[in-house]
């Protein structure tokens, strides 16, 4: 393992810290994305990279394999500000 200046450190450590809020953050902008996507193959990239965000944000399953199996942006845009409010909440 390589070693790291205390500044490598301390952005490695903050990074962890915030990692939901940059998952959420994500998920956001890929609602966006999803939005603007004007063909099947580019919705398809970007409902795996949702389902890849969901996973680091630790959804329950039920929840996530909905929103996959509806594939609507406006789902998982609903969900995503329930998200935010709860994370802001904290």
């Amino acid at each position: 393992m390589p070693e790291y200046s205390n500044y490598q450190r301390k952005v490695i450590e903050r990074y962890y810290e915030r990692k939901d809020e940059i998952m959420l953050t994500r998920l956001s902008e890929l609602v966006s994305d999803l939005y603007l996507a004007d063909t099947d193959k580019k919705r398809d990239a970007l409902w795996k990279r949702v389902e890849t965000a969901m996973n680091n944000l630790k959804v329950p399953a039920s929840i996530a394999a909905h929103i996959l199996k509806q594939r609507k942006p406006e789902l998982l845009a609903a969900h995503v500000n329930d998200w935010l409010k709860q994370a802001r909440g904290k």
